[in-house]
């Protein structure tokens, strides 16, 4: 328990040291910058499978706040009814940047919080952030889709088999399950290869497994709030989606800072103790 109490301290002077809200809060602009672009590539593909505009959207506000749909939606129906398909690089191409700007800051706030210099070129780094981008783009994906889709894919499962009651509640452990380990393998990556120092991967396990948990835990504690109490579009009209979508990403911003320091101060413990 002391243990415990003694990483909580240190978290917490590590957190004031390192400013670590003015980190994520860099990081979330550079995430809202990526959103747009990002959009365009999706909804560029989907003309060409011929899904009707309203399926779209209708699938947009079952996984997103209300407001937020709001905002994109008349680009939505436009870009699907329209097929463009030179939309498809450019928007790739500024959402990998403007994401890759994001993973950018996180790698110079990494090396911060370990004390150690950039050595890497300019190049390396940059290769090393689109990298980094594409895995978290993927657990972006698994943190949203995995927990909205789990229940019609077991419930499909435990039709076609016939499962009882506990074998369902067993699924749906393991539905969760599935998607923390995916999460934390991509986030050991992000832990492993941001900052400029060679880490061994049990040095970095504790802050991707503690990140992953808590980025599931506020995401979907997040989406409740606002569907359910947080009315922000009569506060603020339609900046209400924009709000609410930069509170998201820097709270992602914070989990992700969060998981780096906790590393950095089971990195020092395990030096200090061999």
């Amino acid at each position: 328990m002391s243990t415990i109490i003694n990483y909580i301290k240190d978290l917490i002077g590590e957190f004031k040291k390192d400013d670590i809200p003015l980190l994520a809060a860099s990081q979330a602009y550079y995430y809202l910058l990526a959103v747009f672009p990002l959009l365009i590539v999706c909804f560029a593909i989907i003309p060409y499978f011929k899904i009707d505009p309203a399926d779209a959207t209708g699938f947009l506000e079952d996984i997103l706040p209300g407001e937020m749909v709001s905002i994109f939606e008349e680009n939505i129906i436009s870009l699907i009814e329209t097929p463009q398909g030179g939309l498809l690089t450019i928007g790739a191409i500024g959402a990998l940047w403007s994401a890759s700007s994001g993973i950018n800051a996180f790698i110079k706030a990494v090396n911060e919080a370990y004390e150690i210099d950039e050595t890497r070129s300019f190049i390396t780094v940059r290769l090393i952030a689109l990298a980094l981008t594409i895995s978290l783009i993927i657990s972006f994906i698994v943190a949203i889709l995995l927990p909205v889709f789990g229940n019609v894919i077991l419930t499909y499962i435990g039709n076609l088999f016939g499962l009882s009651g506990s074998s369902v509640i067993l699924l749906q452990i393991s539905r969760w399950a599935i998607s923390i380990i995916v999460i934390t393998s991509l986030l050991l990556l992000l832990y492993r290869f941001a900052p400029n120092k060679k880490l061994p991967f049990n040095h970095i396990f504790p802050g991707a497994l503690t990140a992953s948990i808590l980025w599931l835990l506020i995401s979907l504690g997040f989406s409740f709030y606002v569907g359910n109490f947080g009315n922000y579009s009569a506060t603020y009209g339609s900046l209400g989606g924009i709000i609410i979508l930069m509170m998201w990403f820097f709270l992602t911003g914070l989990i992700l800072m969060i998981g780096a320091e906790i590393n950095v101060i089971h990195h020092r413990r395990k030096n200090n103790a061999s």
